[in-house]
């Protein structure tokens, strides 16, 4: 349970935001997420959605607020709406709106929102803000070129992460950086609006079938990575994919730039939770290179 001073506090920012006082009656701790502690809090008539860390990570919350209000300003996907942040008592918190959700829904929908909101595009890759994958620093420093935006702050800061971390990648890892350019040669991406970390954890359905997706990691970039991260932890159902490609057919060569893309992912996870993560990722570049020598 949060501390009840916690609870004042945030209590307080709830009613200044929504205009109406909110007073805690009842806080449940929500499982699921390995980032952040989080908890339901309820008045008589009223839930929401309260994200809690250590104060340092304040500006975490602050990104994903801007990156929600973000995809909800795309007019497509779904997505809890934030209502404020703050630090109360030493912990940082995110409040958030409360949606029921459940596990099934229409997954046409899915896939062809999510495609609506990758319409959502500007002129430069990157974003106005740094924020995080996970709990890593994610780089959105703007870049004009998308290879060299995904050289530089992406791929490189991982690999530089990982060698920090006491992997032994060897020159493999700076033979790829070299050659990124040339899963490009053929395909010249626009900068679309992305989730950024879109695996199955972070969609869901309301109780209509209407989808949702939260905890996002946005950006703008390649869609198609969004689309290979979808399929890296198990996928999502057949009908999702169809009905994105039906809206906004992939390139054929999404095939091979899917593995490029969810190179970045799983070197990240190694450098979050360790383990196997190496070993997938080293096969993930042996693979890359086997496609340009």
């Amino acid at each position: 349970m949060p501390d009840i001073n916690d609870l004042a506090a945030i209590d307080r920012h709830i009613g200044k935001a929504t205009g109406q006082a909110f007073t805690s009656l009842d806080a449940q701790a929500v499982g699921g997420g390995c980032i952040n502690s989080a908890y339901t809090l309820s008045d008589t008539s009223r839930t929401f959605f309260v994200k809690l860390n250590h104060a340092s990570r304040l500006d975490m919350f602050e990104a994903e607020a801007a990156g929600l209000n973000d995809i909800l300003h795309s007019h497509s996907l779904h997505a809890p709406a934030p209502l404020c942040h703050g630090i109360a008592a030493g912990e940082a918190y995110l409040v958030l709106e409360y949606l029921p959700l459940s596990g099934r829904g229409n997954s046409r929908q899915l896939g062809r929102e999510l495609a609506q909101m990758h319409r959502s595009q500007q002129k430069h890759f990157g974003w106005h803000r740094d924020n995080t994958i996970g709990a890593t620093p994610q780089i959105n420093t703007d870049e004009d070129n998308w290879a060299r935006f995904w050289q530089r702050h992406r791929l490189a800061y991982q690999l530089q992460l990982a060698a920090r971390n006491g992997a032994h990648i060897g020159p493999q890892g700076e033979q790829l950086l070299t050659h990124i350019p040339e899963f490009f040669s053929s395909y010249q991406p626009h900068p679309s609006l992305l989730h950024g970390d879109l695996w199955s954890g972070n969609v869901a359905f309301i109780e209509t079938g209407q989808p949702v997706i939260f905890d996002p990691a946005v950006y703008y970039g390649d869609r198609e990575t969004d689309l290979a991260m979808s399929e890296l932890f198990g996928g999502f159902p057949s009908d999702f994919y169809a009905a994105y490609n039906e809206a906004w057919p992939l390139d054929p060569g999404y095939t091979t730039r899917k593995t490029l893309y969810n190179l970045y992912h799983i070197l990240n996870h190694f450098n979050l939770f360790g383990g196997g993560y190496l070993q997938q990722a080293q096969r993930m570049i042996a693979q890359l290179l086997s496609e340009v020598r």
